[in-house]
């Protein structure tokens, strides 16, 4: 079966190649022609939208945000043109429920299937095949999905129906920039006291305060190496999400709101690029200190 992959960005580009080297005849597009050379180079196909429409019986997205995704898909000359009945979208993009449920109730209308299915892991995920995929939409959808889902991440759940991938990418979201900016505070405040902050971490991480998060960020802080993984520019969009989609529920989110603000200030002084391990750099400037090691 030919699959279409469209976005080959830091996430896409190593996704697409697992998808390549797992022998998967996969068509693929995007603004970058860099990228997608490399890709072809790997055995990929370049094709337009309409032309991974007409050809592909799956087409997987990875995009900046939603409204990209629905461009991708309808605008004119769009994948969904060409799109044949059976066939089955998969947005893996970080976008808003709402997003995704309005692209799913179109492709209905044209009788394809749709399927949310945001990631987890960054860049070293993506690379390694270990990313965990939350999806929502069709059972039946999910189920054809699988196998393909199985080569790029080391885990896939169907949370429900559509929007419900989107809405537990935004959980994620919560969980994980409000613990690295948590954790940032916390290795200011020891590092300012006088602490080496490699000892601290060393100390802790195998403790309660030990997490994922902990073992990721900590030791690329300390050597000052902000080189996107999962950069902020992304998280900043997706905590724009979760802010916005909260508000339209009526849920209160006091720590994820002052983080929105974190990353905003970020967003000024020209750090959207560095890692999400950068958020540090917020409570250093407060502070006037640098997480580095102990010379």
């Amino acid at each position: 079966m030919k699959a279409g992959f469209i976005g080959l960005g830091i996430m896409g580009r190593p996704m697409a190649k697992n998808l390549v080297k797992a022998g998967v005849e996969l068509v693929v597009t995007d603004l970058n022609k860099e990228a997608v050379a490399d890709v072809v180079a790997a055995g990929a196909k370049e094709g337009t939208y309409s032309e991974i429409g007409e050809e592909c019986e799956i087409v997987f997205l990875i995009v900046p945000n939603g409204d990209i995704s629905k461009s991708i898909l309808f605008d004119e000359g769009g994948v969904a043109s060409t799109l044949k009945k059976g066939s089955i979208v998969c947005d893996m993009s970080s976008v808003t429920p709402v997003e995704s449920k309005e692209c799913y109730d179109r492709l209905k209308e044209q009788g394809v299937g749709f399927v949310d299915a945001p990631v987890s892991g960054g860049e070293p995920g993506a690379i390694a095949g270990t990313l965990a995929i939350m999806a929502g939409g069709e059972e039946a959808d999910f189920e054809k999905l699988k196998p393909y889902f199985d080569i790029l991440g080391s885990s896939a759940l169907l949370i429900g129906g559509s929007g419900s991938g989107s809405v537990t990418k935004l959980a994620n979201q919560i969980i994980v920039n409000n613990t690295i900016a948590v954790v940032s505070e916390a290795f200011v405040l020891a590092t300012k006291a006088g602490a080496d902050p490699v000892k601290v971490y060393e100390a802790i991480r195998g403790g309660l305060a030990g997490s994922a998060v902990l073992d990721a960020k900590i030791p690329m802080i300390v050597e000052r190496n902000f080189k996107p993984g999962g950069p902020i520019r992304i998280n900043h969009k997706d905590i724009k999400n979760v802010v916005n989609t909260a508000h339209s529920i009526d849920v209160p989110i006091p720590y994820t709101a002052q983080l929105y603000e974190i990353l905003q200030t970020l967003k000024i002084h020209g750090h959207m690029n560095d890692d999400h391990g950068g958020i540090v750099q917020y409570f250093e400037k407060l502070a006037d200190v640098e997480v580095k090691k102990v010379d």
